[in-house]
């Protein structure tokens, strides 16, 4: 009996041996299937970047713009279209707005002195304070140092080109005269639409250095002022032509400005 179980147990020792191996073969058959779809895994991430890549680039080539079509050999291309001038260039000259007739000549011999009055077409009356020799770009000449009466400005004028400047003396008393009957005449100087053309006409009127035309000036905006409130234009205006004027009366007619400044007053108001 023992004989016999112990061949038994030999027996089922025998066979678990034996499947022992089958079981390993078994679990290593079973493995092989992870790292087969750990490569599948890594296979499929590969070929998804490779044709990831491509959809990129088409997307970047719609993007840009498509280059024109190329010209035929028989055709050249076009010439670039001309640039328009300026206006500067086209424009042929400054067009007045009022016909003022010409100055008369000033003396050729300017003789001028140290203490006597004279009038700049810019800037009216105003008294020569010194006469100077001055060197103004390499070239020496001698310099009317002016002061202007009516705001204390000093403007330097050369003794040669002073004619050429427009620098005169004093009007006469008559000459006064007809200035102020100039003041009295009815009529309008200017009457132009709109506004803006008629204040470039007076501008017109008083750089032109005329005793006249700023007369003209005096008399429309003295009008105006007694008829309406002045906008800011027509303020400017009368202001500029009583400084150029009112003083130079004065002193052409003997009397204060003052004076004068009433005579004028009661000439608008009757």
């Amino acid at each position: 009996m023992l004989r016999a179980r112990e061949m038994a147990q030999t027996a089922r020792s025998a066979r678990s041996s034996s499947r022992a191996p089958t079981k390993a073969r078994t679990t290593v058959a079973k493995a092989k299937p992870a790292t087969k779809g750990k490569a599948t895994v890594l296979r499929n991430v590969k070929s998804s970047a490779s044709t990831a890549k491509p959809a990129a680039e088409q997307r970047a080539a719609r993007a840009q713009p498509a280059p024109p079509p190329a010209l035929p050999k028989s055709e050249s291309t076009p010439p670039p279209a001309p640039q328009r001038p300026s206006q500067v260039i086209q424009a042929k000259g400054y067009v007045p707005l009022v016909n003022i007739p010409p100055l008369p000549p000033p003396p050729k011999n300017l003789k001028l002195n140290v203490g006597d009055k004279v009038v700049h077409p810019s800037h009216g009356l105003g008294e020569i304070s010194a006469i100077e020799h001055r060197e103004i770009g390499g070239a020496k000449g001698e310099f009317f140092i002016i002061r202007i009466l009516d705001n204390g400005m000093r403007v330097m004028v050369p003794r040669t080109s002073a004619q050429a400047a427009g620098l005169r003396p004093v009007m006469s008393s008559k000459e006064a005269d007809k200035v102020l009957e100039t003041m009295k005449a009815r009529e309008v100087a200017v009457d132009l639409q709109p506004w803006s053309r008629r204040f470039r006409a007076y501008t017109e009127m008083i750089k032109s250095g005329s005793p006249h035309e700023v007369a003209k000036v005096l008399r429309d905006m003295y009008r105006l002022k007694f008829d309406k409130e002045l906008s800011f234009g027509e303020r400017r205006l009368l202001d500029q032509a009583k400084s150029l004027l009112l003083k130079e009366l004065a002193a052409a007619k003997g009397v204060t400005e003052a004076a004068l400044q009433a005579r004028v007053d009661d000439m608008f108001r009757n």
